[in-house]
């Protein structure tokens, strides 16, 4: 059995006036205690709870908040906050009631403030039904909902866990590990090993890395021009439509990278840690704003989700020296150009190779050597692998974790 975690997407239906006022009140009532805070700078749970409590917020948004909040202010280390957070309610907030004899089939109860809640019906996308009568029979389990207003529509982003059954019992020796690499020059990279050893069918994503980075410098040089002119509400909707257009091409990838494992005998995808990855970045000013700003993390919960959802096995290695080791010998080496990896042993074979799939075939081979870990997750947080973080395109670390403005695809 392997644990999944995924967001789930509702929309709100035609809430009348009193509901729209009161959904209006708690996001505005959030976002000023959630502002408070930050600027208090509080460290810890209590520290925030000393400036929230006060809020006419229900328990479960004040409690999300005294975590949340030290997470921006030490992990993080955010600078600044930006506008339009969605509402956190932690996971005993929300309640879901199924009638399925009604046009609209689902309910939602959203906590207003301590002692008043609001009943909705909401419309969640058609192809997470399965998960949210999971949720309903108790097989799956609640995690950090989320409340956002866009375009005069309200949604509701809830996380879910459930287990799943893999698609075979084989061990970990007999399943062929596929090293998936995520960069800069090629989006997504993936490549294994045949039964003699040597790499065999890599497939590259480089068109849509290309497109990617195109987006996002176009992203970036329009919306400074917009904010110096003033035009924040364009900007906004400016950013909107970037990150629509970047998350087609992210779900046509990953949709890519899991058909690529099903076509291998006894698969299983083998990622970089992202904890390892964000630990080891050290590039310069510039260059770590690119890498953090690139995407790994959505790029990683959507290839989790979609693999785990055909029962192909994901797992995780430290990626230290991934990119800069030969696949062949393992000397160091160093890449003259973006696309190539050159060899800096003379008696290997090997001289130069395309820079990814060797990447990939190292992220590979640490599975078989046995340094494969599953990350344990205590709480339902933003990391990437429990799949709750969409973010929109972001220049920086502190960005991404901030900028809350989730849109999935079906709420758009």
């Amino acid at each position: 059995m392997t644990e999944l975690t995924k967001t789930l997407e509702l929309k709100l239906v035609d809430p009348n006036a009193h509901k729209q006022r009161k959904l209006c009140e708690t996001r505005d009532a959030y976002q000023q205690a959630l502002a408070d805070a930050f600027d208090a700078g509080c460290t810890t749970q209590t520290e925030a709870n000393d400036v929230v409590v006060d809020y006419d917020l229900s328990g479960y948004a004040k409690n999300a908040l005294k975590k949340y909040v030290p997470q921006l202010t030490t992990t993080y280390n955010a600078g600044e906050l930006h506008d339009n957070h969605p509402v956190r309610f932690t996971n005993e907030g929300l309640r879901l009631d199924h009638k399925p004899e009604n046009a609209i089939e689902w309910y939602v109860k959203i906590p207003h403030h301590e002692d008043y809640h609001l009943w909705i019906p909401a419309q969640p996308n058609p192809e997470q039904r399965g998960w949210l009568e999971a949720l309903n029979a108790g097989d799956a389990k609640m995690g950090e909902s989320r409340l956002f207003e866009r375009d005069g529509m309200w949604y509701l982003h809830v996380t879910a866990t459930r287990n799943v059954e893999e698609r075979s019992e084989e061990s970990a020796e007999e399943r062929t590990p596929i090293g998936v690499d995520i960069g800069e020059a090629s989006l997504v990279t993936v490549c294994h090993r045949d039964d003699h050893g040597s790499p065999t069918a890599p497939e590259l994503w480089a068109d849509e890395g290309k497109t990617v980075r195109r987006l996002r410098k176009t992203y970036f040089t329009a919306t400074r021009r917009l904010q110096t002119r003033g035009s924040e509400r364009i900007a906004e909707s400016f950013r909107d439509d970037v990150w629509n257009l970047i998350d087609d091409i992210f779900h046509t990838v990953t949709r890519g990278v899991v058909e690529y494992a099903e076509s291998v005998e006894n698969p299983v995808l083998v990622l970089e840690d992202l904890t390892y990855i964000r630990e080891s970045m050290d590039y310069g000013d510039f260059m770590n704003r690119r890498l953090h700003g690139w995407g790994f993390a959505k790029l990683h919960a959507q290839i989790r989700y979609k693999a785990v959802e055909k029962g192909i096995p994901v797992k995780t290695v430290n990626p230290r020296n991934t990119s800069k080791e030969c696949h062949s010998c393992g000397e160091v080496g160093y890449r003259p150009k973006q696309a190539t990896f050159k060899c800096t042993n003379d008696g290997c074979w090997m001289g130069e190779y395309q820079a990814d799939v060797n990447g990939a075939i190292n992220i590979a081979d640490r599975y078989l050597s046995g340094e494969s870990r599953f990350r344990e997750h205590t709480d339902d947080d933003d990391s990437a692998e429990d799949g709750a973080r969409l973010t929109a395109p972001q220049d920086s670390q502190a960005d991404a974790e901030t900028q809350q403005k989730t849109l999935g695809t079906y709420a758009s």
